[in-house]
């Protein structure tokens, strides 16, 4: 894999919204810098995703100076949202682990209500550090996480996407594909691998940061969410059911945890330490 190279970066300030691809990120222990800090939790204090919101994907989020983020989405005025004082927290239940998180300004929940047609909240993680860890199955003691899934980055390969497409354009669903990266929604996409060689993976490096790969990705509803128009489809699900099924789950990619920290650039040699 002496060639293989980051080909680009994602990070989704809010988790389930649209995000933005800058050139370069600061790795922190918890995930990309600005990625996934902010969440939407509807009146119970559980999480809000494209699982069941798929119109999420025609909100999008930018990160502004200071850790705030500028909320927009088609035909409507766009909202800027600071970083809320921690002055208390709220409780959120995210897949059934309890975090506490800070409530963003009433206008954020407006926005992001009106957009839904439901009552929700917008929350920050206010100290990633010591709120959520990682899952104790697949972590090491101290590891935390964002609002992420599951875990602080997620990777993807292209050869593996370019796969996945020649085995659905064979399938029942064809006319659904191939279909773009960002149904996957990764935070680092890798060029110059094998197909799947990400599965081997045990330790790599992206430039000078490294990261230990804690496990192989299950996949949900979401990928079969057109990221442009929040339609949904049966694929990739029916092709992964057929050709990627590990035990119970469906899998696209692996979950990386930082062992170092660092920026990371486009253009990063990817190297496959173990």
């Amino acid at each position: 894999m002496g060639n293989a190279v980051l080909q680009s970066i994602h990070v989704h300030p809010v988790k389930a919204f649209r995000g933005v691809s800058p050139r370069e990120a600061v790795v922190e222990p918890w995930g990309l810098a600005g990625d996934r800090r902010w969440v939407l939790i509807d009146d119970g204090g559980k999480v809000v995703t494209q699982r069941e919101q798929p119109r999420l994907a025609l909100a999008a989020a930018e990160l502004v100076p200071g850790g705030g983020i500028r909320l927009s989405t088609p035909g409507r005025d766009p909202v800027t949202v600071p970083v809320p004082e921690p002055s208390c927290t709220v409780t959120v239940n995210i897949f059934g682990t309890k975090v506490e998180a800070v409530p963003a300004p009433d206008a954020a929940h407006a926005w992001c209500g009106d957009h839904l047609g439901l009552d929700v909240r917008l929350v920050h993680m206010d100290d990633p550090a010591t709120r959520r860890p990682v899952d104790p199955d697949y972590a090491l003691p101290g590891e935390t996480v964002n609002f992420a899934d599951g875990y602080p980055l997620l990777v993807a390969t292209t050869a593996s996407l370019d796969s996945l497409n020649s085995l659905l354009a064979q399938g029942d669903h064809a006319a659904e594909g191939p279909l773009p990266m960002n149904r996957f929604r990764p935070n680092v996409v890798v060029a110059g691998t094998d197909a799947w060689a990400e599965d081997d993976w045990s330790r790599i490096s992206i430039g000078d940061v490294e990261f230990r790969v804690a496990k192989m990705c299950g996949r949900c509803v979401v990928t079969t969410t057109d990221q442009a128009t929040a339609e949904r489809g049966k694929e990739p699900l029916r092709t992964l059911a057929r050709h990627r099924r590990f035990g119970s789950q469906l899998v696209f990619g692996q979950n990386l945890v930082p062992r170092s920290t660092g920026t990371i650039r486009v253009g990063d040699p990817v190297r496959v330490l173990e």
